[in-house]
């Protein structure tokens, strides 16, 4: 089984961007987390970041017939992205929508999400234990139980 993980905009500056929202810990301690997470589930991880919203638009549409799920975090595209969005729909890959902190108790226009509707789940406000949860709770849908 084989998920994709596609990270958006600052995700790479984890623990240098506001510390005090996202924690200390960085992006390859992310990274470690996940494959940790994988490995217990016999997932295996691929792995995608990018702050350019067409980047990710492209690696959505060459995730399909190569992918059984995509967990993503679309970071601040989140709240503007219908191309994001449509990616996802077109190439119908059972996805989850994740984030380290939880949207819906902070600034009121991080509250939209263009996501959500085509994703399985969401994850957020754990922090790195969102991706756990996102990932776990995507399972059932890849494996056709739901």
């Amino acid at each position: 089984m084989k998920i994709l993980f596609i990270n958006g905009p600052s995700l790479n500056m984890l623990g240098i961007r506001e510390p005090e929202l996202y924690g200390k810990a960085d992006y390859p301690a992310l990274l470690s987390f996940i494959e940790d997470v994988c490995r217990q589930n016999g997932i295996e991880p691929a792995f995608f970041q990018s702050n350019h919203e067409g980047d990710i638009v492209d690696a959505i549409l060459s995730a399909y017939q190569k992918f059984d799920g995509i967990v993503i975090n679309p970071a601040a595209y989140t709240h503007t992205s219908i191309a994001i969005a449509d990616a996802l729909r077109a190439v119908a890959i059972p996805a989850a929508e994740v984030h380290l902190t939880d949207i819906n108790r902070r600034e009121d226009y991080r509250k939209i999400s263009f996501v959500r509707d085509v994703c399985k789940l969401c994850a957020m406000g754990k922090g790195f234990e969102s991706y756990k949860e996102a990932t776990e709770g995507l399972l059932p849908y890849l494996k056709n139980e739901k």
